[in-house]
């Protein structure tokens, strides 16, 4: 894409009112005054702090009596002299502003007389329904990796100049730290090359996290989507020796984004059963940040506005390329429902449209505790290349589970008896073994006693565990993946 090219197109297709939303100001204000050049029209910017001033090559003086924004408004529209009017920041001034609005709706009913053009420019800004129609939106490019590339080797070289050394790296790290980089303007990312370098005058594969959480922050995703930190410690868990094969086969495929590179995977198991440890080994296994989208959570918080908060999710993601992005309970979004006024149906045809249409490196992870809540749209085979069972952990899996547990509270594992735990514990899922070595330790505690296999085996003993409790909901959902669905271990 050539940014120039497509704002010219726009200016010269008479649109009256350009919206930019960047972070970028600086840029493109430059790229205004590169047009105004070319076009043989004035560009003039304004802000609250300076009004209306000339920014291309003139570079006049601030005009003062315009710092109002109704003042200014009212400046452009009796001057009626053609050229292009970037406003900057002027979010604030148009909601419940209606004289502002207003005076931009006949700035722009007459600018095919005048040759006027608005430009409005903020990092967010919703186009009032007044003048929606005599508008359009432009986004500025990203930049690409080549660029993205010479960022980093810039900073490399100014560490060599300010410290005297080299900075240490391999291909393979450098390769994927540009690659994170991508989706950020090239200040931001220059910061963080910065940072990674600076750090400790080297570029490894540990300094990919920290990227990627700086990433997030920069791009204020909170409240939609959140980052899942440390998933580089599940690479190594234990079972779902199914799963982590067809990953590792599809691997080079995802990341060198071959044209049948994978898109998806669907995770179906009873609650507590792993799902979320094996969305995370996904992230793990491939050295990918991971965000989660909880459906739940999404429709709670952003009652009437789903669509719309599910479509800035994806296109998040999108900038976050290359990712694993995690769908939690997805059922609970797009699961039928005839009491939610068709919202549910609305989400599914989004998710569906991006499915087929995204062209970036985001491969998509959902999890189901309830398949049956499903559309079948969803799980057909073709729309996600497999759908895993994630059915309880097998003994030796068990095993690794107590020996995890253990291990994470500071007990030496070689004290206990992991053979006779797992062997007790049969149908328990993850979360179940968890709450048994938590529970057990305030056992022990409030004896006065170390913790032994004893106090596990007693806990296990008093424990009902899900697969008793819902023995039938397992049961069919046990049958439905038989032939459906693929073990994940």
């Amino acid at each position: 894409m050539n940014d120039s090219h497509d704002l010219r197109l726009l200016i010269e297709s008479h649109i009256p009112v350009i919206v930019i939303e960047t972070w970028e100001e600086q840029r493109a204000l430059a790229l205004l005054s590169k047009l105004g050049i070319q076009l043989a029209l004035p560009v003039f910017g304004w802000s609250v702090t300076d009004g209306l001033r000339r920014i291309d090559f003139d570079q006049g003086s601030s005009q003062r009596t315009t710092a109002e924004p109704e003042a200014a408004l009212k400046h452009i529209r009796s001057s009626g002299t053609a050229g292009l009017y970037a406003l900057c920041d002027f979010h604030p001034y148009l909601h419940n502003e209606p004289v502002n609005v207003r005076l931009i709706k006949e700035i722009a009913m007459q600018a095919e007389s005048s040759g006027q053009r608005l430009i409005l420019i903020s990092h967010a800004l919703d186009i009032p329904a007044e003048f929606k129609r005599q508008s359009a939106r432009f986004s500025l490019t990203m930049p690409e990796e080549r660029k993205l590339m010479a960022v980093v080797h810039r900073e490399a070289q100014q560490f060599a100049k300010d410290k005297g050394r080299k900075v240490r790296t391999d291909r393979d790290a450098l390769d994927k730290l540009v690659g994170n980089l991508r989706g950020l303007p090239l200040e931001d990312a220059r910061k963080l090359a910065r940072g990674a370098i600076y750090h400790d005058g080297a570029i490894t594969h540990s300094d990919l996290a920290q990227v990627n959480k700086a990433k997030f922050e920069l791009l204020d995703m909170e409240g939609v989507l959140s980052f899942e930190y440390d998933t580089a410690s599940f690479k190594e868990v234990g079972g779902l020796t199914r799963m982590r094969e067809w990953l590792a086969k599809r691997e080079q495929a995802f990341q060198q984004a071959q044209s049948d590179a994978p898109k998806g995977i669907m995770l179906v198991g009873v609650q507590g059963g792993g799902k979320s440890l094996a969305a995370k080994a996904v992230a793990g296994l491939w050295g990918l940040p991971l965000l989660r989208l909880d459906m739940g959570a999404l429709f709670n918080k952003f009652f009437g506005e789903s669509e719309r908060n599910v479509r800035e999710a994806l296109k998040m993601a999108e900038t976050m390329s290359p990712c694993v992005l995690w769908i939690d309970e997805i059922e609970k979004g797009i699961g039928s429902d005839d009491n939610d006024g068709g919202t549910a149906r609305r989400v599914l045809g989004t998710l569906l449209t991006w499915m087929a249409e995204n062209k970036e490196a985001v491969f998509l992870v959902a999890t189901s505790n309830d398949i049956s809540r499903l559309p079948p749209e969803l799980i057909r085979k073709g729309r996600l290349d497999e759908i895993f069972f994630v059915d309880l952990p097998s003994d030796p899996v068990r095993e690794i589970i107590f020996r995890i547990h253990l291990e994470k509270r500071g007990h030496a594992v070689s004290q206990f008896n992991c053979t006779a735990l797992s062997q007790a514990s049969d149908g328990f899922t993850g979360a179940e073994i968890e709450q048994a070595v938590v529970s057990a330790g305030y056992t022990a505690r409030a004896r006065e006693e170390a913790l032994d296999t004893s106090h596990l085996l007693e806990e296990i003993a008093n424990t009902v565990p899900l697969s008793v409790t819902m023995s039938e909901s397992l049961a069919a959902l046990r049958h439905w993946c038989d032939g459906r669905a693929v073990p994940a271990d």
